[in-house]
C-alpha cells in the first residue's frame, strides 16, 4: 500500500497539502520566521500524526472493550535539538483518562497494545526519538 500526498505552494512560505481521504490543510510558519502564521507547522504536525495514530488506536479499542470514559485526551512534550537539522530526540506521551467508572487496567491495556502494537507513527517516532509513555487515570 502506497499513500500519495500533493504538496503545493502558496507563495511566502505557506503550502497546501491534501491527504488520501481528500482533506486539505495548510502549512505554514511563523511571521518571525518570514512565514505569516496560517497553518501548521511541519514538527507539530508530527505530533499530532503521533497522538492521532495512537489516539485512534485507544478509542477504537474503548469501543471494543465497552468501556466508560467521559473524557480522553493526549499530551505530547517533545524536546528538540538545538543543531540543524533541529528534530525530536526526547518525546513524552501522555494519556489522560476521565470518568467515574474506569477501568484502569483494561485502558492501561489498550494503551499498551497501540504504543506496542498498532500504532504505526509510534514506530517511526522510535527511529529517532526517545519515548516516555505515562498513562493517568482521573475520577
Amino acid at each position: 500500500m502506497t499513500n500519495h500526498i500533493t504538496t503545493k505552494w502558496l507563495g511566502n512560505m505557506a503550502f497546501e497539502s491534501n491527504n488520501p481521504s481528500g482533506n486539505n490543510l495548510i502549512i505554514d510558519i511563523a511571521p518571525e520566521d518570514g512565514g505569516e502564521g496560517q497553518g501548521y507547522r511541519p514538527k507539530a504536525l508530527m505530533l499530532a500524526s503521533l497522538a492521532g495514530c495512537s489516539g485512534l488506536d485507544v478509542a477504537s479499542l474503548i469501543k471494543k472493550m465497552k468501556l466508560e470514559v467521559a473524557d480522553f485526551r493526549i499530551e505530547t512534550i517533545a524536546n528538540l535539538t538545538d543543531e540543524h537539522p533541529k528534530y525530536y530526540d526526547q518525546v513524552t506521551i501522555e494519556y489522560h483518562f476521565t470518568g467515574p467508572n474506569l477501568d484502569e487496567k483494561k485502558l492501561q491495556r489498550a494503551v499498551d497494545l497501540s504504543i506496542e502494537k498498532y500504532c504505526g507513527v509510534m514506530e517511526m517516532f522510535r527511529k529517532f526519538a526517545a519515548l516516555d509513555i505515562k498513562t493517568y487515570f482521573n475520577k
